[in-house]
């Protein structure tokens, strides 16, 4: 490791760590060596905002800010920090362990280029230099189809809430909310937009690249500020695809599940609900403080599942959470991806037993759509555009117009 800024005069400093002892992020070092060679420093935290006055401090492309759960009494010092590095264009890489999600908020909101949990994930050092160092590009004018929706205040819609998430990696949630969406605004007469696709996925977020829609920077905002949020504001966080569905992307950047409370997602939702009919909530794999919420919210909370081990495993988890919380568990309805067809009739045995051993009704089964699936994730179309008469397309849309029908129903009746 580079041991301070006087014994690198030979090497001119390109990036500093800045914290209240370094050795406590023995894995960021190990990083900064292998990315900066020689070319990086340590400062204390007084120590930065005096080295920024320096000449030396010219030369720094970013300083990567490491702290813990001890450092939050020093928060206000944290926000110094980082207002000086940035008032010299100087990037700024937060790398946090044990820090509060409130103490995450206010440094991103101070100008945080980069957050980075601690441990370091493998080569994420690496990767956020990297995209440091990508020259910005400048914003392209929105394209007709993707400009905002005007919201209207006096709006008083009572949307269904429509949730999915799925309970293993790769069951194909996204997919089906995105075309679940797509099929239930296609359905739609009028001229209002009807149905809202919400990303609450923050990491992993795939929605704007399934349906080829740029990540918007207002997003991040209004989630960070949902007690001053208003249509307008709200309106400006989504982005519309063809003028029919409208979609609040997950954020541009990672960011902690945690980062929004309960009450942050209570406020969105009910907004969405407020300005559609229909309000389709695409969730994270995991549970989070706010997945009560959500459940809660929802009208139909669908859980996808495979037939497979670690599938029904996390179904048994799911079940036995829910019910040790008293949470409505029985808003769970379990979709069955890539089904047997209907002559596999030992897969359809399979089916039976799982719902058996687990206790659950598997009310939907969608057929295995092919590689039509991933042609249709990869270009940026949904299933009806792309490949209409794709079995699992069929009956997706089948799916969407009883929804449809039953949301008519009931508001024919209220």
């Amino acid at each position: 490791m580079t041991s301070g800024i006087s014994q690198t005069e030979a090497v001119p400093i390109a990036a500093c760590t800045i914290s209240r002892d370094v050795q406590n992020f023995d894995l960021l070092i190990e990083d900064m060596e292998a990315v900066m060679g020689e070319a990086w420093g340590d400062l204390g935290f007084t120590e930065s905002l005096a080295f920024f006055y320096q000449p030396e401090a010219e030369t720094l492309e970013f300083v990567a800010l490491a702290i813990d759960a001890e450092d939050e009494d020093n928060l206000p010092l944290m926000i110094e920090i980082i207002t000086q590095a940035k008032s010299r264009n100087i990037k700024v890489i937060l790398v946090a362990e044990d820090v509060t999600p409130a103490a995450l908020h206010k440094l991103l909101r101070q100008g945080a280029d980069e957050f980075i949990p601690y441990p370091l994930p493998e080569q994420e050092l690496a990767a956020a230099i990297d995209r440091l160092r990508k020259p910005e590009e400048a914003p392209a004018p929105a394209a007709a189809p993707q400009r905002a929706h005007k919201l209207h205040a006096d709006s008083q819609r009572e949307g269904a809430v429509i949730v999915t998430q799925g309970l293993a990696g790769g069951t194909g949630a996204s997919t089906f909310a995105v075309n679940l969406a797509w099929e239930l605004a296609e359905l739609n007469s009028g001229d209002r937009p009807s149905v809202c696709l919400l990303d609450l996925d923050l990491q992993t977020g795939s929605v704007s690249t399934y349906l080829d829609l740029p990540r918007r920077e207002a997003v991040m905002e209004m989630l960070s500020e949902t007690e001053a949020m208003d249509e307008d504001i709200f309106g400006q966080s989504l982005i519309s695809f063809q003028d029919k569905l409208q979609v609040l992307t997950s954020p541009a950047d990672m960011v902690p599940l945690e980062f929004i409370t309960p009450e942050d997602i209570l406020r969105v939702v009910e907004m969405a609900r407020s300005h559609f009919d229909f309000v389709v909530i695409d969730m994270p794999h995991t549970m989070v403080q706010w997945t009560e919420t959500v459940l809660n919210l929802a009208h139909v909370y669908f859980a996808m599942i495979e037939l497979d081990m670690r599938s029904a495993q996390n179904a048994l988890r799911v079940k036995r959470a829910l019910q040790s919380e008293d949470l409505p568990f029985e808003k769970l309805r379990f979709l069955l991806n890539r089904a047997p067809r209907f002559t596999d009739l030992n897969g359809k045995s399979r089916v039976k037993r799982l719902a058996e051993s687990l206790g659950i009704s598997i009310d939907v089964q969608l057929p295995d759509g092919g590689k039509a699936i991933l042609h249709s994730c990869d270009h940026g179309q949904p299933l009806a555009i792309s490949a209409p008469k794709n079995p699992l397309r069929k009956e997706i849309a089948k799916l969407a117009k009883n929804l449809h029908e039953l949301g008519q129903a009931e508001a024919e009746a209220a």
